[in-house]
């Protein structure tokens, strides 16, 4: 069965696209990560299966490189929106709008959640910062916009290493739908990230990391909004008041499009 598909990319962080709106595709965990595997499919982060919706313009599933199923993506939105047009999509973790601004792309997500059992962790506890460690990564602030996310402030980046530190906490039991862990730097009022994605590991970008990590240093006093957030990948800018939904802004890329046997 040959399908066509779209390979896109937002600051690096790629996406294979599928669009089910007209004929409709079962995805399942096995046929995510094979379609993602870097040497024997076509290759990516997060695969993508576009579907219609009652309630947006279009519907958005989103499966990690492992076959896991998550609620949000902030750069496939991106992508998605430069992709159909489309102003609003529907995900598992909400209703998300998107406008086309020139080279650029703005997402509004959904408002961040702040609860313990929103986030969700195992038990109820203080998540802003929570009081927990792990090694040197200590007190993260916890956050939900959209997908679950733990944001380390460290002093700088460099010493940090690229371990396997991160992978641990995300499966840690606290978290019972594991974490994305992010590690971040605040300097001269702009945020530089690094992120470990459940499901997938270290990325060069990821958009609701840097969403996740500019509502945690708005919310504690770091940085005012809006705020850059730099990766290695590239920089988005991020919006956020207390009470309204995050606002995300930056580049989508088409990379190239093609057909595979199912």
């Amino acid at each position: 069965m040959l399908r066509q598909f779209h390979k896109m990319h937002g600051l690096g962080n790629d996406f294979v696209i599928l669009d089910g709106r007209e004929a409709p595709l079962a995805m399942t965990a096995e046929l995510a990560r094979q379609l993602a595997d870097r040497k024997l499919g076509v290759g990516c982060d997060q695969l993508i299966l576009l579907g219609p919706s009652e309630s947006a313009d279009v519907a958005m599933r989103i499966f990690n490189a492992d076959g896991s199923e998550v609620q949000s993506c902030g750069n496939a939105t991106r992508c998605v929106v430069k992709l159909t047009g489309a102003e609003t999509i529907e995900t598992a973790g909400g209703l998300l709008h998107g406008t086309v601004d020139g080279e650029e792309i703005e997402v509004v997500l959904v408002e961040p959640r702040f609860q313990w059992d929103a986030i969700p962790l195992a038990y109820a506890m203080p998540t802003g910062p929570m009081p927990l460690g792990w090694g040197p990564l200590e007190r993260p602030f916890a956050v939900n916009v959209g997908n679950p996310h733990v944001v380390f402030f460290v002093e700088s980046l460099a010493d940090m290493g690229l371990d396997t530190l991160p992978g641990q906490i995300e499966t840690d039991p606290v978290f019972p739908e594991r974490v994305n862990v992010n590690m971040a730097q605040v300097d001269g009022g702009r945020i530089s990230l690094i992120t470990w994605e459940r499901g997938v590991g270290y990325t060069s970008a990821c958009g609701t990391g840097a969403c996740a990590t500019a509502v945690a240093a708005i919310h504690t006093g770091r940085v005012t909004s809006p705020v850059d957030v730099g990766m290695v990948g590239g920089t988005l800018t991020i919006s956020w008041f207390p009470g309204q939904p995050v606002r995300m802004r930056g580049a989508a890329t088409h990379v190239f499009e093609g057909t595979i046997d199912i």
